[in-house]
């Protein structure tokens, strides 16, 4: 009697950014036979390599990666599209007898794969005409009602719309992961931390982030969804005078370090999480795939 073949599991590594998950991930691909879907809402815009710290192409054409360039700037793609592309992308690596890697710090979308959201309707034109006819205590209210997060900037209307775009999940999901899931999160030292996100800073910065900021602002505005978030809006405040070079890459340190603590107080609620240091993650999931 032929016996089935076991599926392979899914791997999560969850960390906040510079927390090095990537590297992590990496190795786990190289030694076991992995593919890496990224999971954050920055990397899947295309021509937006430095600013969101993309995987190197040298990583890329080392590993297959997916979840990146999947949109122009200013296109919408909601965490409903992210889970559809995610669990359509776990299919096919699995298929392929490899083990699918799903990696990254943007909460939402991990969670939508991992408890398998059910979203509500597709953001259309029409419903997003309908949400900017509404006042802000409205949409506060719409937000309370179904149960979706608001956004730091709860004033900013902007803001508050793309988290209900974002957010449209129904009550129902899973309690638990989905079956055969394997869940790791990144601890780091505050300190360790804040000198990666310092030292990872002063390479993107050397990598010709400025100019990428600048290129990309001439081809969809400063006003496009995409620019408006971490170092793409500091750098259009350096061009208008505003700051000076020094000044810009401490704000950017900042920006991420608050980046990085948000994260955290989403991801440090998914109970299901294994906490590990970084220097025991490769081992420990190595141990998990070998059970």
């Amino acid at each position: 009697m032929a016996t089935v073949k076991k599926e392979k599991p899914l791997v999560v590594i969850v960390g906040p950014t510079a927390s090095g998950k990537s590297s992590v991930a990496m190795e786990v691909a190289r030694k076991h036979g992995g593919e890496i879907i990224c999971a954050d809402s920055r990397t899947i815009y295309k021509g937006m390599d430095i600013g969101t710290a993309k995987p190197s192409l040298g990583d890329q054409q080392e590993i297959p990666h997916f979840g990146l360039d999947l949109v122009e700037p200013g296109e919408v793609f909601t965490a409903a599209d992210f889970q559809r592309y995610a669990k359509q992308k776990i299919g096919e690596i699995r298929a392929r007898g490899n083990v699918p890697i799903l990696v990254g710090g943007t909460g939402l979308y991990i969670d939508a794969v991992m408890f398998d959201y059910e979203f509500g309707q597709k953001t259309s034109t029409k419903n997003r005409q309908f949400l900017y006819s509404m006042s802000l205590e409205e949409l506060h209210n719409y937000s309370e009602e179904h149960n979706i997060p608001l956004p730091k900037n709860i004033y900013n209307k902007r803001y508050v719309i793309r988290a209900i775009e974002q957010g449209g999940v129904n009550n129902k999901r899973l309690l638990e992961p989905t079956s055969n899931t394997v869940v790791v999160g990144i601890t780091t030292d505050k300190k360790v931390l804040r000198t990666r996100i310092q030292n990872r800073a002063q390479a993107l910065f050397r990598g010709g982030m400025i100019e990428e900021a600048r290129q990309l602002a001439r081809e969809y505005g400063w006003e496009s969804e995409a620019m408006t978030g971490n170092i793409y809006r500091l750098v259009r405040q350096y061009d208008e005078g505003k700051l000076n070079k020094d000044q810009l890459f401490e704000k950017f340190v900042i920006a991420d370090w608050r980046l990085a603590k948000r994260q955290l107080t989403w991801l440090k609620r998914n109970r299901f999480i294994n906490w590990v240091p970084l220097e025991r993650a490769y081992t420990y999931i190595s141990q998990r795939l070998a059970d």
